[in-house]
């Protein structure tokens, strides 16, 4: 039976691990109202990346890792890729995964000139995102959690961008008819989000953790690329 993978591409703190759970936790949790089989790959333990005729879609979860250091597994992700884009598999990268999704098809990953982004962020809808599969009953501006430092700077030739915001113009991108990116952290709930800035906000702590709210908008994105998944299985 073919699996909805989670490619775990990293760990977020061991204190919210023991609190909240990890990235893949949050990702499963999202989509399990599907009924999908789910399998995780750890990709940074040395698990195999599986074939696409297992996979019925697949999600790249986010990393403290940065694209740019090259570190083997997450090579290895960028190389299986295309694989994923050439069988037609739903696919979708979050923040790490939006990255190299962006990379593997051609794109430029770098670090963001404006710097980190973290926090609540409103991120806007383009026109594109009204006929989008997965984004065409998001609102037309949402709320989003984010934090990371690096950004797809450049789309891969053929993509089309979906989202964006100041800070980050490439906020979501879609390739071909079923393979997306989000910057933004689709995954994370509150706490969790509360968790980062507190880790990482530094000295703007404080504005950014009022600014903290609920993100259904952005959440609802996961559960929508599981019925993708669902039309995928059903098509085969």
């Amino acid at each position: 039976m073919k699996k909805l993978h989670i490619i775990k591409a990293g760990t977020t703190y061991a204190s919210t691990v023991q609190a909240l759970g990890d990235f893949d936790d949050w990702i499963a949790a999202a989509v399990e109202s599907s009924g999908l089989p789910v399998a995780v790959v750890d990709a940074p333990a040395g698990d195999p990346l599986p074939s696409p005729e297992v996979c019925c879609g697949v999600l790249v979860s986010g990393s403290h890792a940065m694209v740019t250091d090259n570190l083997p597994w997450s090579v290895a992700i960028e190389a299986w890729i295309p694989s994923l884009i050439e069988s037609a598999t739903p696919f979708l990268g979050i923040c790490y995964g939006h990255q190299l999704l962006g990379r593997a098809l051609g794109g430029q990953v770098g670090y963001n000139p404006l710097g980190r982004e973290i926090g609540t962020v409103l991120v806007s809808l383009k026109p594109e995102a009204g006929a989008d599969p997965l984004f065409r009953k998001v609102s037309p501006v949402f709320q989003a959690h984010t934090i990371h430092e690096q950004s797809v700077l450049e789309l891969p030739r053929g993509a089309v961008c979906l989202a964006g915001n100041g800070h980050d113009r490439h906020h979501a991108f879609r390739f071909g008819a079923c393979a997306w990116g989000v910057q933004f952290h689709p995954e994370y709930s509150v706490p969790v989000m509360k968790e980062y800035i507190a880790a990482e906000g530094g000295s703007r702590s404080g504005e950014l953790l009022a600014q903290v709210c609920e993100t259904p908008e952005a959440g609802k994105i996961l559960s929508d690329f599981a019925r993708i998944a669902q039309d995928f299985v059903a098509r085969k």
